[in-house]
């Protein structure tokens, strides 16, 4: 197996060993905090979302 298909194999699986990983890690995150916390972080999303449109070149 040459090095190139090696990398084509093991770049996408670690690609999805990322996301897996980052996904447990928010859910855990999520289910810890306070509901308070997490209301405000949801009304805070419309903003951030807004700052980052008008911040977009």
């Amino acid at each position: 197996m040459d090095y190139l298909a090696l990398l084509a194999t093991v770049v996408p699986i670690a690609l999805i060993v990322a996301l897996l990983c980052a996904t447990t890690v928010c859910i855990i995150a999520i289910c810890r905090a306070h509901r308070g916390d997490i209301v405000a972080v949801l009304r805070a999303l419309p903003g951030l979302v807004a700052a980052l449109l008008r911040r977009k070149p």
